[in-house]
């Protein structure tokens, strides 16, 4: 049971609020005591001489009736001694002999000073300590003492009782409304687990409403971005899988077609052929397909370079333009280049599989007869490089989407186009992991732009 965080909340909070009480009725009657004192030794000095006077002006007929209504004041204990150190009368409230004076007490006052001190009464009508006050005063020629000292026992278990009381309430009432706050609190977090328990078992669509700008808010904002995220990962996994089957599954059913067209039908030598070539290049676009996953799968999970080397960039670019020359031959383009002198520090097999993808696509897409322009420059601590071609061009929604694996932007799967849609996917990840960017640019029909960026790092220029 306590291991629920409802419980666990509501226990700590009653704990605080009880530690808060406890300290605040001490506290409490510390500064009600104090000032208490403060204010009641001038009150009781005053009064004190208000009996004085009364004594010093009555007659002496009624000069006994008059002190015993003068010892007699609720709320105060009064004592008359005179020079012997008897007592001439005391409150009722009183024990057998009044509030106990010692013989130092009595001599100050009977010399006429005013004696501020405390006084205890031990066990006496189970009273503790209090503060007296003594007061010298004449009658006729005789010099007396009147020693007055308020009830604070009384007044501080009354004003006990009162405290206690008020916060026995305040102590209910808080508990309830813990109850209740603690339930307000806790419920986004139970919301928070019910939807990572449903998440868990495979349900991405959780959507958590919340208008909380708090934490809890915070944590429920970030949740629902995760599960946004989760979804769209599993709808990339799923793409993924189909986009797989897809593209191994047109080569093998090629592959079994022509296979069985060669065992059961008799051929002419050069139909023979032809087979032989399409199961040829269908498998060879397996191993490809095969090869590109293999090396897109080890560029996302090992991100760091590997022994980078310095080298010039433009001609390693300018070396694969010249190795691509039979396809740009064949379609009549003449590539345009434009190659500034550039250094840069990485991999230069994996960058260059980047310039092989880049103007491959250039080639492939571009009209017979068009125009393909490559250009490298340095701008201020990068190298930039750019692959330009007048093609058909990619649509402005689709250009999002040209990086990730198994895309192309022809639905159609014109597989006169040859490719698998690994390509650009590979080139990014490539350009990643040289801490560089890859953007694409497209006004179809007018002209396409894929746009390299490369960090040059200082050892690159002395190189």
């Amino acid at each position: 049971m306590t291991r629920s965080l409802y419980v666990r909340t509501v226990l700590v909070f009653i704990a605080a609020v009880i530690v808060s009480l406890v300290f605040a009725f001490v506290l409490a009657i510390h500064m009600y005591s104090s000032n208490v004192k403060s204010l009641a030794e001038g009150q009781i000095i005053a009064h004190g001489k208000k009996i004085i006077a009364e004594l010093t002006e009555a007659s002496p007929a009624d000069l006994d009736a008059v002190m015993a209504n003068a010892v007699e004041v609720p709320g105060l204990r009064v004592k008359i001694m005179d020079a012997n150190g008897g007592t001439v009368a005391y409150g009722s409230g009183g024990s057998k002999q009044g509030t106990p004076i010692t013989e130092a007490q009595l001599r100050l006052v009977l010399q006429g000073g005013i004696y501020r001190g405390m006084v205890s009464y031990g066990k006496d009508e189970h009273a503790g300590p209090s503060f007296l006050i003594g007061l010298p005063f004449q009658l006729g020629d005789r010099p007396y003492a009147l020693y007055i000292t308020p009830e604070i026992v009384r007044l501080l278990d009354m004003f006990r009782k009162f405290t206690l009381t008020v916060l026995g309430y305040v102590l209910a009432a808080g508990s309830l409304l813990i109850l209740l706050a603690a339930r307000y609190i806790v419920k986004p977090v139970q919301r928070l687990t019910d939807a990572t328990k449903r998440m868990a078992k495979g349900d991405f669509g959780v959507v958590l409403a919340s208008k909380r700008k708090d934490e809890l808010g915070v944590l429920t904002s970030g949740f629902n971005e995760m599960a946004g995220s989760l979804r769209m990962l599993d709808k990339l996994r799923s793409d993924f899988v189909n986009n797989v089957a897809h593209e191994i599954q047109s080569p093998l059913t090629s592959i079994a077609g022509f296979s069985k067209a060669l065992r059961t039908k008799a051929l002419t030598d050069e139909t023979r052929g032809r087979y032989l070539t399409i199961i040829e290049e269908e498998s060879q676009r397996l191993s490809r397909l095969s090869a590109n996953l293999l090396r897109l799968s080890v560029l996302q999970q090992d991100r760091e370079l590997h022994n980078p080397a310095a080298f010039r960039l433009d001609e390693q670019i300018r070396r694969c333009v010249i190795a691509s020359e039979p396809q740009w031959r064949a379609k009549g383009i003449e590539p345009e280049l434009e190659l500034d002198g550039v250094t840069v520090v990485g991999d230069a097999d994996s960058l260059e599989q980047v310039w092989h993808n880049l103007i491959s696509n250039s080639v492939k897409f571009a009209e017979p007869g068009g125009r393909i322009a490559i250009s490298l420059r340095r701008e201020d601590d990068a190298a930039v490089a750019e692959v330009r071609d007048n093609g058909r061009g990619i649509e402005r929604d689709e250009l999002q989407h040209i990086f990730t694996p198994f895309y192309k932007a022809d639905r159609s799967r014109d597989f006169a186009v040859k490719g698998n849609g690994l390509g650009l996917s590979i080139a990014k990840a490539i350009v990643d992991m040289h801490g560089g960017s890859v953007d694409a640019e497209s006004d179809p029909g007018v002209e396409t732009r894929f746009t390299v960026r490369l960090p040059i790092r200082p050892d690159a220029a002395s190189a």
